[in-house]
């Protein structure tokens, strides 16, 4: 993998508005910038000269916020790094203020399919990605479940609360509800790998790199979607490490997680 050059270019990319509202405003400093708040979709591209592919990526956030240099630009440089243009998908968030009252259980659904619309038909026909980290990985899920002409070649997951956040199948028994209720809601209409509610099956190969001792996302969602994948004969490709933290993303090199990009590099690779 090419070396990120990060923290010496501090880009922005280009800022696409693909709906109203006034332009949303980072908080902190880099590289730990985030989003509180979305007033309006955008979708922050990275384009390079000679693409072979293009991916939309997913931050996570737990649908409160979105992590976007940690799991937003620093993953787009590193698909930049291997050829693909990449976007960062900039989605509001369920249950957060809006002008007229609260987004929606499914706004970040929708404006994740508008992102897919822009790219539609902006006619390009370079192969399709979708790759999310934490929350924005099960976003990642559920856009791989999505009928689209623009049909994705797979989707990369990585520690994604993807389906044991479902009201029927919480890992660990009994924990509460999420708030605010619209994102609980959409937990509970998106479980991603649970063979009793089919629509939430992918239809296109995943890649999975999970935390077997993380304690935000048990382990718990990926074995469900193993299982769901087995039944129903899809690809999958899960890797679980063992001394892996939440949120390792890109940063943190402390055990054998630190390879789990080339290992995705190379999976990539065999779909394109």
């Amino acid at each position: 993998m090419a070396e990120l050059q990060y923290l010496e270019t501090g880009t922005d990319g280009d800022i696409i508005a693909l709906s109203d509202g006034a332009p949303n405003q980072l908080i902190g400093s880099r590289p730990d910038r985030s989003y509180g708040s979305v007033h309006r979709l955008e979708l922050h591209a990275y384009r390079i000269a000679a693409p072979k592919a293009q991916a939309l990526v997913y931050p996570g956030g737990g649908y409160l916020k979105l992590m976007h240099d940690k799991e937003g630009v620093e993953v787009a440089l590193w698909l930049n790094s291997l050829s693909i243009d990449a976007y960062v998908v900039t989605h509001r968030l369920p249950g957060a203020t809006a002008i007229d009252g609260i987004h929606p259980k499914d706004i970040a659904l929708k404006d994740s399919l508008a992102c897919l619309d822009y790219l539609h038909r902006s006619g390009s026909t370079l192969p399709l990605f979708h790759v999310g980290l934490s929350s924005g990985g099960h976003l990642a899920g559920v856009m791989a479940c999505q009928d689209h002409p623009l049909a994705a070649k797979g989707a990369i997951i990585a520690y994604a609360p993807v389906n044991a956040n479902h009201k029927d199948y919480k890992a660990p028994a009994g924990k509460p509800d999420y708030p605010p209720a619209e994102k609980q809601d959409f937990y509970n209409d998106w479980p991603i790998g649970i063979s009793a509610l089919p629509h939430g099956i992918p239809k296109i190969p995943l890649f999975l790199a999970y935390a077997l001792h993380d304690q935000s996302v048990p382990v718990d969602h990926v074995l469900n979607l193993i299982r769901s994948a087995h039944e129903a004969k899809r690809e999958v490709d899960a890797h679980i490490f063992g001394t892996a933290p939440h949120g390792f993303a890109l940063r943190d090199k402390s055990g054998t997680h630190a390879a789990w990009t080339e290992l995705a590099e190379q999976w990539m690779a065999r779909h394109l």
